[in-house]
């Protein structure tokens, strides 16, 4: 109930395989939009699942029951950066890798190590990790879907209109700092979870089904997948410049916004991408101003020191 703000960025992260960060206060769903997501997701390829049941089978984690299942992976805060990205002698794949094909939901992300964090910039830019030891070198492949969840601030209820926030400005700005711009300019879509009110917790009608939301990330998915190959959010280059199909108003639109924005190369691409999933999603040819409109919200900054 409620939360069609986080909704809606959640089918356009399923249809164009995007990253996603959601942050609000304690309590406003975050964490339970974040374990529906797979329902969104198209079915896995034979391809797909053989991979993933591969790099499981490595990990001593493949289970029958679990095949062709999109895996999902949750680990806690206190995870190091090698049980993140994997690693020891002899390199063993770590959660980015068993999410291969899938999801890795990192709750809290804040309050992750710092190399943690930094070590998930390759793999999120190349869906790939190397991994190098003195014995030898592996790499693994690591094309996860990033589903990332945080509050404002250390207490959670910076700008909430049902608690005081506690935190001084020099706390939530360390808090904040914990994340820093290079992996945020990774993330496609920011997206700010308010908490849903008693009012429309009692008296609101039934959300959508899962099913009905994912028949339209499977439709849009296989526009994208007929167009050029790949899912949008692996469009890179020429190929980016090919098929995103950008109206002359569009890219009007978008540059200016990118300037006034300050926005990086990497932040007007991956806006670019989103753009092109939101008009995928609703069966236009083109990128029109609309879709780049959508886009650009889910690029503005969720942190207050952004």
């Amino acid at each position: 109930k409620g939360q069609l703000g986080a909704k809606r960025a959640l089918e356009i992260a399923a249809a164009g395989g995007h990253s996603l960060l959601l942050m609000g206060p304690p309590g406003a769903g975050k964490s339970m939009l974040a374990q529906r997501f797979a329902g969104l997701l198209p079915p896995m390829t034979t391809l797909e699942a053989l991979q993933s049941a591969a790099i499981a089978s490595l990990g001593g984690q493949f289970k029958l029951e679990h095949w062709a299942q999109r895996p999902t992976h949750h680990p806690h805060h206190t995870a190091s950066a090698v049980a993140l990205v994997g690693g020891g002698s002899p390199p063993r794949p770590g959660e980015i890798s068993l999410a291969h094909n899938g999801i890795l939901f990192l709750d809290e992300l804040p309050e992750f190590p710092r190399a943690a964090l930094e070590a998930l910039r390759e793999p999120l830019e190349t869906g790939r990790i190397t991994i190098s030891r003195a014995a030898r070198r592996a790499d693994f492949p690591a094309r996860f879907q990033l589903i990332a969840a945080m509050n404002p601030c250390p207490c959670g209820y910076l700008g909430s209109s049902q608690k005081t926030c506690r935190c001084t400005p020099d706390q939530v700005a360390r808090y904040q700092g914990k994340l820093s711009g290079p992996l945020m300019d990774r993330i496609d879509l920011h997206v700010e979870v308010p908490a849903v009110s008693p009012a429309e917790l009692m008296e609101a009608p039934p959300g959508e089904a899962s099913a009905s939301i994912q028949a339209r990330c499977v439709a849009a998915r296989a526009r994208a997948i007929d167009r050029q190959g790949v899912p949008n959010q692996a469009l890179q280059g020429q190929a980016l410049d090919e098929h995103l199909l950008l109206d002359p108003a569009a890219a009007k639109f978008l540059n200016l916004a990118a300037a006034r924005l300050g926005w990086s190369a990497r932040s007007t691409h991956r806006a670019l991408k989103v753009a092109r999933t939101i008009a995928d999603l609703a069966g236009a040819r083109s990128t029109q101003v609309t879709h780049v409109a959508e886009a650009i919200q889910y690029r503005r900054s969720v942190l207050a020191n952004g």
